[in-house]
């Protein structure tokens, strides 16, 4: 794969994303290069808080997220930092699909750690399984959709707060306090005694 060229403007990706969703299958072959770097980052930031002995790789995430998103002429791309959030949801509705499979084998290790220290909950919370946080999160989306997105676009696709709010169509101060917010419910969902 050649390496991205970083002097491209990023309206490239989105003027080929566009191009993509009307049928345009050489702009699938122009988009993926230009890509494909950036979405094993994020790849790999989510096997990051996966177990080491996982058998998904970031490239079977990487091909997922892409298949499902370039396939989709419904979604209406915005810009580029829209799709990479999109893509990291994709890949974490891999991750999910997949943890629930194995945990309904209910075979030794089914259950997935994450490690949730990486800034998303304060210093000293414990580890999490992958269904929990994913539980936490879509009950967060109950209450606040535009936390529980945050949370996606920060934490597993490392978007910068500038690019969230240029992909919400907020400020970067209310994505900061949104981000804290998150930070503080999930924290206190994950770490209470189940009942």
């Amino acid at each position: 794969m050649k390496p991205v060229d970083d002097k491209r403007d990023p309206s490239d990706v989105t003027k080929l994303l566009l191009r993509v969703k009307v049928g345009d299958t050489g702009a699938e072959s122009e988009l993926l290069p230009l890509i494909y770097d950036e979405l094993r980052a994020i790849a790999r930031n989510h096997m990051r808080h996966e177990r080491q002995d996982h058998t998904l790789q970031a490239t079977v995430l990487v091909h997922e997220a892409f298949l499902q998103l370039a396939g989709n002429s419904q979604i209406d791309w915005q810009n580029r930092a829209h799709f990479f959030a999109l893509a990291s949801r994709a890949m974490r509705r891999v991750l999910i699909d997949y943890a629930r499979a194995a945990h309904a084998e209910k075979r030794p290790g089914a259950h997935q750690r994450v490690d949730l220290d990486s800034g998303l909950i304060p210093v000293g919370a414990e580890n999490t399984d992958v269904l929990a946080l994913d539980e936490a999160l879509e009950k967060l989306a109950t209450w606040d959709p535009r936390q529980s997105q945050i949370v996606e676009m920060r934490f597993f696709a490392g978007l910068s707060f500038e690019e969230i709010a240029e992909v919400l169509g907020v400020s970067d101060r209310t994505v900061k306090r949104d981000w804290t917010m998150a930070r503080a419910w999930l924290h206190r969902e994950l770490t209470r005694a189940p009942q």
